[in-house]
């Protein structure tokens, strides 16, 4: 299908987006790839769209102390091609290789995925599990929110109508961590009927701390309780007993690619290979 008519502006600067965001019937356009696709079903008809895709103050990977600041405009492709970030972050290089195609790859920016909050999109859940914080910036000032507080709803966020996600700030990961990325994907379209992502500490055999974040289940991702796992040693009746409730308190979603009750089994099954695998990565 065909577009409605809109009007075109690229930014300039970050000044210039900023002037321009919170004008009514404004989006946004970073990379495109979530955005005109819905431009072309009429899903979305803004009235004019701002392209933010060239600005250099939102982009670059920068690694600091043990953590990492991540612009906004990065591109998926910027993530892999980072072997610092994967060394440091193994679970976004993991999670991001199956992101869409190399079409999507080379163009879409983690930035604007995070920011059109797709329910079924893979980098919330890592984000979630990563205990990243959003920094956020409108003509008024600037403000920070933690990923557990941002994605609100089905393609909603906690993004004001005149604010743009500028970075993501990731804090050091827990020493000698495993994590890891479990996922059943519609094939079609590579979204995930159900994900998860883990992130596991241990002191010598025993796990010490889980942190789980789901996406594909409900309207948004969400951070789910697996902490019936520490002070075990993985083992499988510690497994199960701690994915058991991973729904507990979520809305699940059902519809032609899965009912209620096969996504709320796929959940609990990514939620545990998720776990053993970071588990079997944690030092």
């Amino acid at each position: 299908m065909i577009p409605a008519s809109f009007d075109y502006v690229r930014a300039k600067s970050l000044r210039d987006a900023l002037n321009a965001i919170g004008t009514d019937g404004t989006k946004v356009l970073a990379g495109g790839h979530s955005l005109i696709p819905m431009m072309r079903f009429r899903l979305a008809q803004p009235g004019r769209l701002l392209d933010i895709g060239q600005l250099a103050e939102l982009k670059g990977i920068d690694l600091k102390g043990r953590g990492a600041r991540i612009g906004a405009g990065t591109s998926y492709r910027e993530l892999l091609d980072s072997p610092e970030l994967a060394e440091r972050y193994p679970l976004i290089a993991e999670a991001t290789r199956g992101i869409g195609d190399v079409q999507v790859r080379n163009r879409g920016t983690i930035g604007g995925g995070l920011a059109h909050a797709d329910p079924a999109s893979d980098m919330p859940a890592v984000m979630l599990a990563l205990g990243a914080t959003f920094n956020l910036r409108s003509k008024g000032g600037k403000r920070s929110v933690a990923a557990a507080d941002f994605f609100t709803g089905a393609f909603t966020t906690a993004l004001a109508s005149d604010e743009l996600l500028i970075d993501i700030a990731l804090p050091a990961p827990p020493k000698k961590a495993g994590m890891a990325y479990a996922s059943f994907e519609q094939k079609a379209s590579g979204y995930a009927i159900a994900a998860a992502a883990a992130v596991v500490t241990k002191s010598r055999k025993t796990i010490t701390g889980v942190t789980l974040a789901l996406t594909g289940v409900g309207d948004r991702a969400y951070l789910a309780d697996a902490s019936g796992a520490v002070g075990s040693h993985g083992d499988d009746a510690a497994l199960e007993a701690a994915v058991a409730n991973v729904t507990k308190g979520i809305d699940v979603n059902g519809d032609i690619h899965a009912s209620v009750e096969y996504r709320s089994h796929l959940a609990r099954v990514v939620a545990r290979r998720a776990i053993a695998l970071a588990l079997s990565r944690a030092g």
